[in-house]
């Protein structure tokens, strides 16, 4: 094995003027020809990238040409700006402005979020004893935001006596966050700052010692801090450095206060250490030392620990360890494996413990009652739904608070009395503008893989769209990670759904919709059972007379969007648009840089291009490498210039190579957000407008023009 690269720099600068002739054009033509290429050799095999020069995030004509890129896409989109109006008007119409979340309680004190008609991001409010108290305001982060054109609030905890609040700000999208305290009493913003951090963070149970992460080189959450209220955050404390590249670092705290737990891991490796939450400058400790593809996650239960994990159990089981040595010699099981139901989550209360399991493709919550041994299950109205749990802090509660959702029910939270077995429904969420869910169906359809699997398949269609001649049909895929494509109500999708479009999810290998082994047989060397997978779904629904190729598009998104972009090679006759956004594209280069963020760590999850078989496997769907002379569908790809994930070149790149090589006249667009990250604009209203524009893209696609 020998890597051989050739930086073409002195090159690339005696041609930047003929870059800066071409990124004028109407259609940015990237000037490949003129820059000597970039090569790499890997186990014989010499790799020709000619729009490496992409990833020169400084020179000014990479900036000019994704610039470029994004006037030439404004061009070919003017026509639909109207629909575009059109479309984020209606999304408004239905939007409830100003609204609030369902208060949750934690201490002494009811915390919620609220929206205001006009305004871009939340406030975050709370009452002290009661609901009905006085509304303090904790942050309003539409104040913060001003000045910015990208906000976000990655995460924030209270102090156990209510007086402190430690939060975290992003103000260009790259995820890497500044934590700043306020004390809630004067209103004050304290002295303490605390840069480069993650999501995570957790108080000590003395109020005055925070827990937070911070971010290595490459954007990778590694170190444990300990850090008290007033002093600099230079002489703070490093607890714990994760050195292994494939590991990365959270915190969260157990539902009864009593532990904060630090748990390292890779894709499919966890070890866990925990700390008496009340003496804070005391040692974490050692749960279980990591195995090679074992995970496990900890609850707390009065005296002893409860572990999830997949050890000999693909599904997850449940065992039990004594809070005093909770050592793996004294594990004992308590729930046990299940081949037909994976536990994906659970949820401890003091007297009550509910299992969040998933079967065949849906979740379904168990209630199991500590003492008497006895489970029942919570009944649920429709047969495609999402359930997603709330955080339910108070530890000695009979009443576990979930949301409800399915891709016609607007997002509903409800109260489940544990020991009454009762459900109490606590907000639906409006849609306005006379929405009504029975002018819509939503159906669970299996399409066959062609080595005999049965692929889910969740639609939704307005009622009568199915007859007649094939529909136009949307068809979103993800399949990684072992990640579930939920089946979530979108307000957005309604407006596709009234013009006659059928939406549909993929559910496809790489994911967890049918248990464990539904992702083990969508990764590493079974990676190409994702986009077979897809296909499939694609031809069964065409099969079936809901569509055809030239009413048919695909949507991905990330991962996804690398799932858009095999399929794009492998069956470019199947769709008529395709939407890749932030797309994992280039997968050899990426995966060949360690550099890059993410590359170590997702070894496990796509394999290391550095061993030959791992590199030969690759090699056959990695979409940049496989883009070849041939007709593709319309196709819009979107970058984020900030992105940690995916860098903002693989799209980039991608899109070059198939403008280059291509043999149809279809629209090809790359749209690249130059202030943002990978999950695109941070405020509300500025998300709708970008619906609005992927929507218009994908209607003008289908022919539908108001």
């Amino acid at each position: 094995m020998s890597f051989s690269r050739i930086r073409p720099l002195a090159v690339f600068l005696v041609f930047l003027p003929v870059v800066s002739s071409c990124i004028q054009q109407r259609r940015p033509t990237p000037p490949a020809a003129q820059i000597e290429p970039y090569f790499t050799t890997i186990h014989g095999v010499t790799l020709e990238d000619n729009y490496h020069w992409l990833r020169e995030r400084g020179n000014p004509a990479v900036m000019r040409y994704l610039e470029a890129e994004n006037e030439y896409t404004a061009q070919m989109m003017k026509h639909t700006e109207d629909l575009q109006r059109k479309l984020y008007n209606e999304f408004l119409a239905r939007l409830k402005e100003t609204d609030q979340t369902i208060p949750e309680k934690d201490g002494n004190y009811w915390y919620y979020e609220r929206t205001e008609e006009g305004r871009q991001y939340p406030i975050l409010c709370r009452k002290k004893d009661s609901k009905d108290a006085r509304e303090e305001i904790m942050l309003d982060e539409n104040r913060l935001a001003e000045g910015h054109a990208y906000f976000d609030v990655g995460t924030w905890e209270v102090t156990p006596n209510g007086r402190i609040l430690a939060y975290s700000v992003d103000t260009v999208g790259a995820e890497a966050f500044t934590i700043y305290f306020k004390d809630l009493q004067t209103g004050l913003v304290l002295p303490d700052e605390i840069p480069n951090t993650f999501y995570s963070l957790e108080w000590g149970n003395d109020s005055k010692t925070l827990f937070y992460t911070t971010l290595d080189e490459i954007v990778r959450p590694y170190r444990l801090y300990r850090h008290r209220l007033g002093t600099d955050y230079r002489d703070d404390d490093i607890i714990y450095e994760e050195k292994d590249l494939a590991y990365e670092m959270y915190l969260s705290k157990t539902k009864s206060d009593e532990y904060v737990l630090m748990k390292l891991e890779s894709n499919t490796t966890t070890e866990i250490w925990y700390l008496d939450a009340d003496k804070p400058e005391g040692d974490f400790q050692l749960i279980s030392p990591r195995k090679s593809r074992v995970e496990y996650m900890v609850y707390h239960l009065d005296d002893r620990f409860l572990i999830r994990t997949n050890e000999n159990a693909p599904n997850f089981k449940v065992l039990t360890a004594p809070v005093k040595d909770p050592q793996e010699k004294n594990w004992k099981e308590f729930i046990g494996h299940n081949d037909s139901v994976m536990i994906a989550d659970l949820d401890a209360f003091a007297n009550f413990l509910v299992l969040y399991e998933r079967k065949d493709g849906l979740k379904q919550m168990r209630v199991l009652e500590l003492k008497s041994g006895e489970s029942h299950f919570i009944e649920l109205p429709e047969t495609v739904y999402t359930l997603r749990k709330h955080e339910n802090k108070v530890y000695n509660s009979n009443v576990v608070r979930f949301t409800y959702t399915s891709l016609i029910s607007p997002k509903a939270v409800y109260d489940y009395d544990m020991a009454g077995r009762s459900l109490e429904v606590k907000k639906e969420y409006e849609v306005l503008g006379g929405y009504d869910k029975t002018q819509y169906t939503t159906e669970r359809l299996f399409a066959p893989a062609p080595d005999g699997a049965m692929v889910p398949i969740s639609i939704v269609y307005k009622k009568g769209a199915r007859k007649g001649t094939p529909n136009p049909l949307l068809l979103y895929g993800y399949g990684a990670y072992g990640l579930t494509s939920e089946p979530n109500f979108e307000m957005e999708l309604i407006s596709l759904l009234d013009r006659g479009v059928i939406y549909a999810i993929a559910h496809v290998r790489g994911g967890s919709e049918m248990g464990r082994y539904w992702y083990e047989e969508g990764r590493l060397f079974d990676k190409r059972n994702t986009f077979s997978d897809f296909i499939a779904c694609a031809e069964y629904l065409v099969e079936q007379g809901l569509t055809s190729p030239d009413k048919l598009a695909a949507e991905g998104v990330s991962a996804g969007g690398l799932l858009i972009g095999a399929v794009a090679n492998m069956r470019p006759d199947l769709f008529k648009a395709m939407v890749g956004a932030v797309p994992f594209v280039d997968v050899i280069n990426t995966m060949l840089d360690p550099s890059i963020p993410l590359t170590v760590i997702e070894y496990e999850e796509w394999g290391n291009p550095n061993e030959e078989d791992y590199f030969d496997y690759m090699m056959t769907y990695s979409p940049y490498d496989n883009v070849k002379a041939q007709e593709y569908p319309n196709m819009l790809v979107t970058a984020g210039l900030n992105d940690a994930r995916v860098q903002y070149w693989e799209p980039a790149k991608w899109t070059a190579k198939l403008r280059a090589v291509k043999t149809d006249n279809n629209r090809l667009l790359l749209r690249t957000n130059m202030g943002a990250g990978h999950f695109g604009e941070s405020g509300r209203y500025d998300r709708y407008r970008r619906t609005a524009f992927e929507y218009a893209f994908l209607l003008d696609a289908w022919g539908i023009k108001n």
